[in-house]
């Protein structure tokens, strides 16, 4: 076969052809008119941030990432507890520069019910943050706070979270 050439064939944004962009989903996110909250995972790090959106690119309002969790003395990876700090985290941030409300936006990951994603959610809404979620998609609080995790990881969190609730 050959591929589709001719008057009527339409070449799709390059961002959709590389699976990076669900245009559908962004701009029902975008009629909403509040901003999104954006949450995205690698094999390292979780990253969190906040924009609005702007005519000329979207406008970050705060953002952060897991590895930056390395400062305040937890070892900031891609795992559950690091994602809901990073999202507590970077909530405190927003809510300091005047953001009230969110909505959610994973991308084109994958919504597993109890995931990495959603703990991140958890975080920021802890901090005040008003996001529409069903309780029955977040992880246990167990997992949240590190108890599966060998070693004193449990200890940690609860430092961290002490750090992160007085930053403004």
């Amino acid at each position: 076969m050959t591929k589709a050439t001719g008057a009527i064939f339409q070449v799709h944004f390059r961002r959709r052809r590389e699976g990076r962009t669900d245009y559908q989903k962004r701009l029902s996110h975008l009629k909403s008119g509040k901003v999104r909250m954006i949450v995205r995972k690698t094999n390292k790090y979780v990253y969190v941030a906040f924009a609005n959106f702007d005519l000329l690119g979207d406008r970050i309002i705060a953002s952060i990432t897991s590895k930056s969790l390395l400062k305040l003395g937890y070892p900031g990876k891609c795992n559950t507890p690091s994602a809901y700090l990073t999202g507590l985290y970077c909530g405190m941030l927003a809510k300091g520069k005047g953001v009230t409300q969110a909505v959610l936006d994973i991308g084109r990951h994958d919504a597993t019910k109890g995931g990495l994603l959603f703990a991140a959610l958890k975080g920021a809404s802890d901090c005040g943050i008003k996001i529409p979620f069903s309780d029955s998609i977040l992880p246990d609080e167990n997992r949240l706070a590190g108890r599966h995790l060998e070693g004193d990881g449990a200890l940690k969190f609860d430092e961290c979270k002490g750090k992160i609730m007085k930053v403004k």
